[in-house]
């Protein structure tokens, strides 16, 4: 299926320039604002009688009691404060400045900025043709290619505690990932998937799975409606695996699919869903213990779909290997995946320290290589986890325990505190497996980095520290105006006199510089 804004390149390169030109010119188009506003200022100073309209203004503001002032001034402190208490909540539950959030996505596309690229065209055709793929480089947040079940693992934690496991931001972004892997555009969109695609976008668990059953009665083969039931519904991975296997048999005619599908795009959607639902089943065999079956699943799935580096199935296959102590195969799958023009990963570079780490930590010892200094081998093993500690300073907390683990998200942000959790909530058993590795590990990240890296640092956003200072401001204002009302009338007088006088030694240039006949002429117009 074409797209169709990649069909008309001339156009959005017009577009293109168009928004880099405003983004240039913006600034200049400001001062030249601000410039005509003060001439027009100068030019109705003596028509509109603004001086004697700012005398009155004057006299009146003269007449107000100290108690105005403070009234305005704790009335601003107090408002600040509001804002303030508002964007601080915002912030400590969805991470950011909500000001800034709207500021950004209302003033950006004027700016020029560009907008994120679509997550489709991952996969490829039935044809073999391969479709677009979004820049590796750009992206920063990933779909955690061994997130949970949400019914049969994520719930769990939600019948123990009363508490939910995951964000709202991190189930917006797997409904978006839904709606664009299984429910894309298409030019004929069956019934049964708009209703999917309302499905994917509901925030309460049993609404999404009462819309799944309405599709179902639209349309008994609805795959999407029992992928959804397999993650949301089922309380137990072999139920989960029961759904998924309905939902592949639905899938699998479709690899053959007639020319009408083939004209209207379907079978993409259709490939898309049934690479989820195998690498779903896949992770299904691996919960239930069947790892060899898993690996078979994965490997399979790799070779029938080769263009399929995004999803990281790769980093599955891996745990499952480490699973079987297949440490050849593991060397082999890392020998593919770890290229310098590749995505790396937390679990690409800690894995690779791991098998290094394990041919040499089982006689590993600090105080004999203190004497005798590192064997070659040793060296390779440490410089791989002072290699894995770069790329993420967080996982070596998690492995040695120093942090306790939670559950993992649905999303990770690469060299983050998400990718170290979900790496080591799943990885930690492997660590300990591999005699004294944890104790290598523990040596070299103790003797080399002693302050952990806090990438990504989250800072406080800017209006969250403005409104923190305004507030301490007005309200400094208005209790000094209560206790030293003449004081502060003085010293707002000098200091509006202050803000005033460029202004008025541009009104003085303007005249000496312009003849009065000019200024009569334009005051008469």
């Amino acid at each position: 299926m074409e797209n169709t804004a990649g069909s008309n390149p001339q156009s959005n390169g017009f577009t293109e320039k168009l928004k880099s030109w405003l983004s240039w010119s913006w600034t200049y188009v400001c001062f030249i604002w601000f410039g005509m506003v003060l001439i027009m200022i100068y030019v109705l100073w003596s028509p509109l009688k603004l001086q004697e309209t700012l005398a009155s203004a004057s006299v009146f503001l003269n007449t107000l009691t100290p108690k105005f002032y403070v009234a305005l001034t704790g009335t601003s402190s107090l408002i600040s404060g509001l804002i303030l208490i508002f964007e601080w909540w915002y912030f400590r539950k969805y991470g950011t400045s909500f000001i800034e959030q709207v500021s950004v996505s209302h003033l950006r596309p004027l700016l020029g900025g560009v907008e994120s690229s679509s997550a489709t065209g991952l996969f490829t055709s039935i044809n073999g043709e391969t479709e677009p793929r979004p820049s590796v480089s750009e992206c920063k947040v990933w779909r955690n290619p061994l997130n949970l079940f949400r019914g049969a693992e994520y719930n769990r934690y939600t019948w123990v505690t009363g508490k939910e496991p995951l964000t709202y931001y991190d189930m917006n972004l797997s409904a978006q990932d839904h709606q664009t892997f299984f429910t894309g555009d298409t030019p004929q969109l069956r019934p049964e998937d708009a209703v999917m695609q309302k499905a994917w976008r509901e925030r309460n668990p049993q609404a999404r799975i009462r819309a799944a059953y309405q599709a179902l009665e639209m349309n008994q083969d609805c795959a999407a409606a029992y992928v959804l039931l397999a993650e949301e519904e089922a309380t137990t991975i072999t139920e989960a695996e029961r759904l998924f296997r309905k939902a592949l048999s639905i899938g699998k005619p479709l690899l053959r699919p007639t020319p009408s599908q083939q004209e209207s795009g379907s079978e993409h959607l259709d490939i898309n869903l049934l690479v989820y639902i195998k690498r779903r089943l896949a992770m299904c065999a691996r919960k239930l213990g069947r790892v060899k079956e898993a690996v078979k699943m994965m490997r399979d799935l790799m070779k029938e779909f080769p263009l399929l580096g995004m999803l990281n199935i790769h980093e599955n296959l891996l745990e499952a290997l480490l699973e079987l102590q297949a440490y050849a195969d593991v060397q082999a799958v890392l020998a593919k995946y770890d290229d310098i023009s590749l995505p790396k990963s937390a679990t690409i570079c800690y894995t690779s320290a791991l098998l290094k780490a394990r041919a040499v930590s089982d006689k590993f010892s600090p105080e004999a290589a203190s004497r005798r200094g590192l064997s070659s081998a040793e060296m390779n093993a440490v410089e791989a986890i002072h290699r894995a500690v770069e790329f993420n300073p967080h996982v070596p907390k998690y492995l040695l325990e120093m942090k306790s683990l939670i559950l993992p998200p649905e999303h990770i942000l690469k060299r983050g505190d998400s990718e170290a959790v979900a790496y080591a909530f799943f990885h930690l058993q492997h660590w300990k497996r591999a005699e004294g590795a944890l104790n290598l590990l523990h040596c070299t990240w103790e003797g080399t980095f002693h302050e952990v890296s806090v990438y990504p640092k989250k800072e406080l956003p800017f209006f969250i520290l403005f409104t923190a200072g305004l507030c301490s401001f007005t309200a400094m204002l208005a209790m000094l105006t209560h206790q030293f009302p003449e004081l502060m009338g003085v010293f707002a007088k000098a200091f509006f006199s202050t803000l005033f006088a460029p202004l008025g030694f541009f009104a003085d240039k303007m005249e000496s510089f312009m003849p009065s006949s000019f200024w009569h002429q334009l005051t008469r117009i």
